[in-house]
């Protein structure tokens, strides 16, 4: 179901008044509870005052699309094969020429070699584990940009909690607010998730639910083919017969707040709950939430294009939202780690189940999404990111972080990775970075999870090291990793 922080949406406004009252704030007003219109432009004006300012890509994005391709994706098995290799190293499969001469992916993906000209390719992801071997801590350290103390033998971490570091879209929307009536942060279509440990990684943390992402969870099988069909929007419309008596309604829960809550008025300051209740209400009626959803209203021809399945849909989905204003919108692969069939996480049967289940979902529906994107203009001013927590080892058989694997399997291996980069002045048609002659390591230009994070809050025009103040109000930087400007034109 589509959930509203705070379950505000199950019931915005009927009889009772049991929704909290920062549920109430979430609605129109995410993004801005818990931080003064001061400390807002205050924010904005020590970026406007950053040395990085004017620098390449600086600004440059409007918006973000981050696709995250969780259970760590086997590198060389798509995108940076090699030749000459041992045979426990080589792909099983067949390289394929790209539109970048001398560039090859694997056959497991021909539709994607066919628009790799619209993005760079960054071959040399890299960083030493440190605890970080498996997928929970590496989640953690990609969508925060920070590491944990309380990491087990085994990488998992303790439940999402009030102290953890804000996923940096949450940091996005709380620097960039939104300025017309939207979702300003959307993840979809499951949570970031190992085993038991659900949502690390992938809340506003310190920073207050108020921040939190608009979470779209449909009901039904990861794999369902009619799963995104299922949304429910009931949260962002009225029935028009009810219109008025809602907006009553409305009106009386904005004066019991007003009543009792003068502290609110103080900590916000420069703005009223009047201001809140507006953009609350301008969310739900102006419509254009509620009609981002309407997956219907796409041709059928580029739906099938997308590819008919959660991932597909959830990328047309993405860039319905972005089209419609939001700020983030964060699309996650839809198989959990440590599971089979189109999961990533392909400790045994990876050839089989690559060539026939993730590889082609992932085929059809990344290409799709960057030809529709760049075909309608929105690359100009959304930045786009694919990346997983780390790669696959290059050897077949062994084990690097504690799991068994098959002879046709691999392991976690966060030595050497790719990932992709698009949009809002990214180059077109580069490689940045290069592995070695077995993918193991990089060879040049490596680029550290922390310092693609730089990048993010770079383009968005957000020094990065802007500083934030955590649970017990201690300062701290966005992320300690500079950006990687070379990746911009």
């Amino acid at each position: 179901m589509f959930r509203l922080p705070g379950h505000l949406a199950k019931d915005l406004c009927d009889s009772h008044l049991g929704s909290t009252r920062r549920d109430f704030l979430r609605v129109g007003g995410a993004g801005m509870i818990g931080l003064t219109l001061n400390n807002i432009f205050r924010a904005q004006a020590a970026a406007a005052g950053s040395s990085a300012a004017g620098s390449p890509g600086w600004g440059k994005a409007k918006n973000m699309v981050m696709i995250y391709l969780q259970g760590g994706p086997s590198h060389i098995d798509l995108w940076d094969p090699k030749e000459n290799v041992p045979d426990k190293v080589r792909s099983a499969f067949k390289s394929i020429p790209t539109k970048i001469p001398g560039h090859n992916f694997t056959e497991i993906l021909p539709k994607l070699a066919k628009v790799n000209d619209k993005f760079t390719m960054i071959n040399s992801m890299s960083y030493t584990p440190n605890g970080l071997f498996n997928h929970t801590a590496a989640i953690y350290q990609i969508m925060t940009g920070y590491t944990t103390d309380k990491v087990s033998p085994s990488g998992q971490l303790e439940p999402p909690n009030a102290k953890d570091y804000p996923n940096f879209g949450s940091n996005i929307i709380r620097l960039r607010p939104m300025d017309e009536p939207m979702l300003p942060f959307v993840m979809l279509p499951r949570p970031l998730q190992e085993s038991n440990v659900i949502g690390k990684g992938g809340t506003a943390g310190f920073l207050g639910k108020s921040f939190d992402p608009y979470t779209l969870y449909p009901d039904g099988d990861d794999m369902d083919m009619d799963k995104m069909s299922r949304i429910k929007i009931d949260d962002l419309q009225l029935r028009p017969d009810l219109f008025s008596v809602r907006l009553q309604r409305r009106a009386k829960l904005r004066n019991l707040i007003n009543d009792q809550m003068p502290a609110i008025e103080a900590a916000v300051k420069d703005m009223s709950l009047d201001d809140y209740y507006s953009r609350a209400l301008n969310l739900i009626a102006s419509g254009r939430a509620r009609d981002a959803f309407a997956l219907s209203q796409e041709p059928d021809a580029l739906r099938d294009a997308y590819g008919r399945n959660t991932f597909g849909q959830s990328l047309l989905l993405a860039r319905r939202l972005v089209e419609a204003g939001t700020r983030v919108v964060e699309v996650i692969w839809p198989k959990v780690a440590n599971s089979d069939n189109h999961s990533w996480d392909h400790h045994v049967g990876l050839t089989d189940r690559m060539k026939t289940r993730s590889g082609p979902m992932l085929d059809s529906g990344l290409s799709a999404f960057f030809a529709d994107m760049d075909s309608r203009g929105l690359l100009d001013e959304t930045l786009v990111v694919a990346i997983g927590e780390f790669g696959r080892s290059p050897e077949k058989g062994v084990s690097t972080s504690g799991n068994g694997n098959s002879a046709d399997g691999r392991d976690h291996w966060p030595y050497c990775y790719t990932s992709i980069v698009a949009g809002a002045g990214i180059k077109r048609g580069y490689i940045h970075g290069k592995s070695d002659k077995t993918a193991s390591a990089p060879a040049e230009n490596p680029v550290h999870p922390a310092e693609l994070l730089a990048t993010i809050y770079h383009s968005f025009g957000i020094d990065p090291e802007t500083i934030v103040h955590n649970h017990l109000n201690q300062p701290r930087e966005l992320v300690k990793a500079k950006a990687v400007t070379q990746l911009f034109a």
